[in-house]
C-alpha cells in the first residue's frame, strides 16, 4: 500500500509560479509510473502530466503544455510539479497518483494510489 501526501499549494497571482510536492512512502517508490491530476469545482478530473519510473519520459496535458514541468527523485520518494505561467482556469485541486501498471495512460481509473490533493488558487 503506498501512501501519498502532496504540498505545496496555496494563492498565487495570474503569471507567477508554484511547486507542488508528492511525498510517497509505504511501496517502492521506483516501480511507479507517477502523474498529477486535477478537479475544478463542478468538473470531472483531469489529467496533468505523468512520468515514467526512471523519470526520463514525461508527457502533457496540452493546456499545460511549456508551462508545467513534472519531475521526481526516486533517492527522496518525491515527485513534484513546477507550475509557470499560471492562469486563473489552472485553479483546481491537485492530486498526485501512481500508476503499477507498465502501458501509459491519462485515465483516472488506471491509477492505483491518489493523495489528498492540494488546493491552488490562481488571482486575476
Amino acid at each position: 500500500q503506498v501512501q501519498l501526501v502532496e504540498s505545496g499549494g496555496g494563492l498565487v497571482q495570474a503569471g507567477g509560479s508554484m511547486r507542488l510536492s508528492c511525498a510517497a512512502s509505504g511501496g517502492t517508490f521506483s516501480s511507479y509510473a507517477m502523474a498529477w491530476f486535477r478537479q475544478a469545482p463542478g468538473k470531472e478530473r483531469e489529467f496533468v502530466a505523468r512520468i515514467n519510473r526512471k523519470g526520463d519520459a514525461t508527457s502533457y496535458a496540452d493546456s499545460v503544455k511549456g508551462r508545467f514541468t513534472i519531475s521526481r527523485d526516486n533517492a527522496k520518494n518525491t515527485v513534484y510539479l513546477r507550475m509557470n505561467k499560471l492562469k486563473p482556469e489552472d485553479t483546481a485541486v491537485y492530486y498526485c497518483s501512481a500508476d503499477r501498471g507498465v502501458v501509459p495512460s491519462r485515465r483516472v481509473d488506471a491509477y492505483d494510489y491518489w493523495g489528498q490533493g492540494t488546493q491552488v488558487t490562481v488571482s486575476s
